[in-house]
């Protein structure tokens, strides 16, 4: 059973929402750069960078592995991207939000493009992992609110530090 590009277009908006509610909460904050810079040790991930990473990720789904053409993010790509190690530059909340909007406009924009007959072929950008359209779509959609969950805890423990 393939899944549909429409069924992944409605739970990536379900993952987006609980992402956006997060960053609402961090926006209210009398200092939300403390927040965003929250992380649980040295050279871990803060808030921040959990947040940009799911949209660098998209970014580079919707612009390399899925479909090849240019990015207007790519700047952001060495910063957030797997295997980077957040630094103490942290984007505000409106730059995220800027981000999140941009990446995601992209990826629907790709996925779009993506025929039922198409969801069994491998793409150009994803050969070396073997991964089909499908299993792209799939972990598209598990990768947010993974790295949300993770953001939500850092919130908390910033939290319970105030």
């Amino acid at each position: 059973m393939s899944i549909d590009t429409a069924t992944v277009g409605q739970l990536l908006e379900l993952n987006r929402t609980m992402t956006l509610k997060l960053l609402n909460e961090i926006s209210q904050f009398d200092d939300p750069q403390s927040a965003l810079a929250y992380r649980p040790g040295p050279e871990r991930a803060h808030i921040a960078w959990q947040i940009m990473h799911i949209a660098i990720t998209e970014e580079l789904f919707a612009t390399d592995r899925l479909r090849k053409t240019p990015s207007n993010l790519s700047d952001w790509f060495p910063l957030f991207q797997k295997g980077s190690i957040a630094d103490q530059n942290i984007p505000t909340v409106e730059t995220i939000q800027s981000v999140l909007e941009e990446s995601r406009a992209n990826l629907l924009n790709t996925i779009s493009q993506i025929s039922e007959a198409e969801m069994e072929q491998i793409p150009e950008g994803l050969q070396e992992r073997g991964w089909t359209n499908q299993m792209a779509l799939q972990i598209v959609c598990w990768h947010e609110p993974h790295h949300q969950g993770q953001a939500h805890l850092l919130l908390n423990s910033w939290k319970t530090e105030q």
